[in-house]
């Protein structure tokens, strides 16, 4: 039914979005299936609107949409209200949030070959992925090229630990390795046994940094591509950095050598 807010009000957990929003909250794959993303809790949608992105659905809890701001309602193409347990039963998370959007899935942009990028090659864990996206974002790196293998970056779990940094990229994903032959910037590679020092290397700038696998490092095919090989100091004698960590110190050194040259 709809109120007089022009509101849908769903009450069924046999909804058909109620449905589909399991899915995309619960399966990482889901999205691709579906074309659909959803954006669960304020900050990400918030993230979302700074970047004028425009909702297919708001999703509000029926104790929550009485208070919420009115802008987030209108910013929608369609407004639904959802009954509170209902909407809980819908979230992957131990705290479901009280609203949400949904929105189209972007179309996999064009590569733009000059543009400062990140490549992921079959990076696993969705945290990782979601923290390389926010230091890409970050340190001023506009394109994130995910090769096949690697999480699914529109992935709940990537979304939250991007913490709204999908809005401000190139995301490309699920692409072979021979895409990158339309960049047109040095390719450098992480490494953690051989390759310059960072602290010492010149760095080239626009480039794309290669980081790989958690346990496998970059595949030998990508490394054979690169340019530069790079590795980090460890004074404190660890063996390797997370493959995150590693990539916001790279990146931020990338960014640092720009402001200074």
């Amino acid at each position: 039914m709809t109120t007089d807010t022009g509101a849908s009000h769903v009450s069924s957990r046999d909804n058909p979005l109620l449905k589909d929003l399991r899915k995309l909250a619960q399966d990482p794959g889901a999205y691709r299936k579906l074309g659909r993303i959803w954006l669960e809790g304020d900050h990400l949608c918030r993230a979302a609107l700074a970047r004028g992105v425009k909702p297919a659905i708001a999703v509000f809890s029926e104790s929550f949409w009485p208070t919420a701001p009115a802008e987030w309602g209108m910013s929608a193409v369609k407004t639904v209200v959802v009954a509170d347990d209902l909407l809980r039963g819908v979230s992957g998370l131990e705290s479901p949030a009280p609203m949400g959007f949904v929105l189209d899935l972007p179309a996999r942009p064009a590569v733009i070959p000059d543009a400062p990028s990140v490549v992921l090659d079959r990076l696993q864990d969705a945290g990782n992925a979601g923290s390389i996206l926010r230091s890409a974002a970050a340190f001023g790196f506009t394109q994130v090229i995910a090769l096949k293998g690697t999480a699914a970056l529109w992935a709940p779990k990537v979304l939250r630990a991007g913490m709204g940094a999908h809005f401000g990229l190139r995301l490309i994903e699920g692409v072979e390795a021979d895409l990158l032959d339309g960049l047109k910037v040095p390719l450098l590679a992480t490494s953690s046994h051989h390759g310059d020092w960072l602290h010492k290397a010149r760095l080239p700038y626009p480039c794309a940094w290669l980081m790989g696998h958690e346990g496998q490092g970059v595949s030998p095919a990508l490394e054979a591509r690169a340019t530069h090989h790079i590795r980090i100091a460890q004074p404190g004698g660890e063996e390797s950095l997370n493959v995150a960590a590693a990539a916001a110190i790279c990146l931020h050194a990338s960014g640092a050598a720009l402001q200074a040259g």
